[in-house]
């Protein structure tokens, strides 16, 4: 696959988070891939303690590149606070998931609709970034024309028990990451080498309720998120994750999201050996292994070709 792609980097002027004085203003940087700049929309969004990168590499490989040689115009964001977007999450940063889902997504959406005009999108997350499409979907439902998702290791409770489990759950990020929350006023992921960028407090404690909480019920009005996607007809979706990813993203846990947005058009698929695969994926090298490109990359091309 030889074909040249365009790279650009956008800014976005997002609102800065209610009670914080240290900044005059945050922006959002996306990160654009195509070939043709009237192809499709793509818009990807990556998930906790990540960023943009998940998607790309300085080299020119990843999901990104993939899609945007073969006909579609690629958006991946960097969430608030991560990757190139700025200030990087320090501190004093004081927003959270919920700044994301009431500023930000519309943001992202206005802009593509700004230079691709109301067309039909196809949205793309890994991990964490699946239930913050699925929240804002939830009462942001018809807001923007979404032709297909797909959702690649995204779970949001974690309902798995074993060993494994035990140590990366309840004891490296419900302890030792309390523990850098609570001496640094964020989660120094990055830091840490626990991930590859940082978490606010906020949306630390956030992302860990919906985590261990039966009910996806919203922080602070209590909107009932799964009763939401249960009324409403949720574009074709595919879940995807790697059979080697057994504590993060479950297939139990995965399976219990499905089930919590309903009656939907959805399929799932498990990658490993056993399926047919070169290798048996973890959670990230799902989307970052040398053989993604041909094992993993062509599945999630064929479904958005599908509904496009």
């Amino acid at each position: 696959m030889n074909t040249k792609f365009t790279e650009e980097s956008i800014c976005i002027e997002a609102p800065v988070a209610e009670s914080t004085t240290y900044y005059l203003k945050e922006e959002l940087c996306v990160k654009r891939f195509y070939t043709n700049r009237n192809s499709p929309p793509v818009l990807m969004i990556h998930g906790s303690i990540e960023n943009g990168k998940i998607f790309y590499s300085s080299s020119g490989k990843g999901l990104a590149p993939y899609l945007a040689k073969k006909g579609y115009d690629v958006f991946v964001v960097d969430l608030r606070g991560r990757g190139l977007s700025k200030p990087s999450i320090n501190k004093y940063s004081k927003h959270g998931l919920s700044e994301i889902l009431k500023y930000d997504f519309p943001l992202y959406i206005n802009k593509i609709k700004e230079l691709k005009g109301d067309v039909p999108q196809h949205w793309v997350s890994h991990s964490w970034g699946g239930v913050l499409i699925l929240a804002y979907l939830a009462r942001n439902y018809g807001t923007v024309k979404i032709a297909s998702m797909v959702f690649f290791a995204t779970k949001r409770k974690v309902i798995i028990k074993s060993l494994k489990q035990l140590w990366n759950i309840n004891i490296l990020w419900n302890i030792f990451a309390r523990l850098s929350v609570k001496q640094r006023g964020f989660f120094a992921a990055k830091q840490l080498k626990a991930g590859s960028d940082n978490e606010t407090k906020r949306s630390f404690d956030e992302t860990a309720d919906w985590v261990k909480n039966e009910r996806w019920i919203d922080w602070y009005d209590k909107f009932d998120y799964a009763a939401a996607l249960k009324k409403i007809k949720l574009p074709p979706t595919l879940y995807v994750a790697g059979i080697a990813d057994d504590v993060i993203c479950n297939l139990r846990d995965m399976k219990l999201l499905m089930h919590e947005t309903g009656e939907q058009n959805h399929q799932y698929r498990i990658l490993g050996k056993s399926s047919g695969n070169k290798n048996d994926y973890g959670h990230i090298d799902i989307l970052t292994h040398s053989d993604c490109e041909g094992d993993v990359y062509p599945m999630a091309l064929e479904f958005i070709q599908k509904h496009s």
